[in-house]
C-alpha cells in the first residue's frame, strides 16, 4: 500500500476516533464538571493546527530532510499515538471523559502507564501531532502542528490537576510528586 494512502487512512482514523470520543465520552449530568471551556479550546486549536500545518507544508519549503525516512517515522508516530491513546482511554474506563470532570465514585488511576505519567492520553495525542509535523517534512509545519496543541494541553492539564487536587487533596499531591506530567522520567 502506498505511504500516502496510509497517511490519509491514519488521518481519517484519527479524526473519526476523536469525533467518537467527543460524542460518546462526555460527562453525565450528575458529574462535577470542571472543564472551564478547555474542550472547546482544544478543538479550535487542534483544527487550526492540523489545517495550518498542512497548508504551511504546501506553501513553504523548510524541509527537515530530503530523506524518505522522515515520512515513515511521522506515520509511525501518528499510528502509535492513535492506538495508544485509544488503549489509555479504554484503561481508564468510566473515568475517562472528554471534558474535565470528577465522577461520583472517582479514583486516581496509578497503575500501568499512570505509574509513570499523569496524563498518558495527552502524551499520545501530542505524539500524533508530532508525527503529523514530521510526516509533512517541514520545520514550520512541525511547529504549527505541535506547539499550539502542546500549549492547549498544558492549559488543560493545569485545570485538570487543579480539579484533582480539590477532589483528592494530599493523595493527588503525593501522586503528582511521584510521577511526571507527560514524558516518563523527564517531564
Amino acid at each position: 500500500m502506498n505511504l500516502q494512502v496510509l497517511f490519509y487512512i491514519s488521518m481519517g482514523a484519527w479524526f473519526l476516533s476523536e469525533i467518537y470520543y467527543k460524542q460518546k465520552l462526555k460527562s453525565a449530568d450528575k458529574d462535577q464538571k470542571k472543564d472551564r471551556s478547555t474542550l472547546g479550546i482544544l478543538w479550535v486549536v487542534i483544527i487550526f493546527s492540523i489545517v495550518g500545518a498542512v497548508t504551511v507544508s504546501h506553501i513553504s519549503n523548510f524541509m527537515i530532510t530530503d530523506s524518505v525516512w522522515i515520512l515513515y517515522i511521522g506515520l509511525a508516530l501518528i499510528i502509535i499515538g492513535i492506538v495508544f491513546r485509544w488503549l489509555i482511554i479504554r484503561s481508564l474506563g468510566k473515568y475517562f471523559t472528554v471534558d474535565v470532570t470528577i465522577r461520583e465514585d472517582h479514583e486516581i488511576k496509578k497503575d500501568g502507564l499512570y505509574h509513570y505519567v499523569r496524563h498518558p492520553s495527552y502524551t499520545f495525542a501530542l505524539l500524533t501531532f508530532l508525527g503529523l509535523g514530521l510526516y509533512l517534512n517541514n520545520w514550520l509545519s512541525l511547529v504549527v502542528a505541535f506547539i499550539p496543541p502542546f500549549i492547549a494541553f498544558s492549559y488543560r492539564i493545569r485545570i485538570e490537576e487543579q480539579a484533582l487536587v480539590e477532589q483528592f487533596g494530599d493523595e493527588y499531591i503525593e501522586y503528582r510528586k511521584m510521577t511526571k506530567r507527560l514524558i516518563p522520567f523527564v517531564y
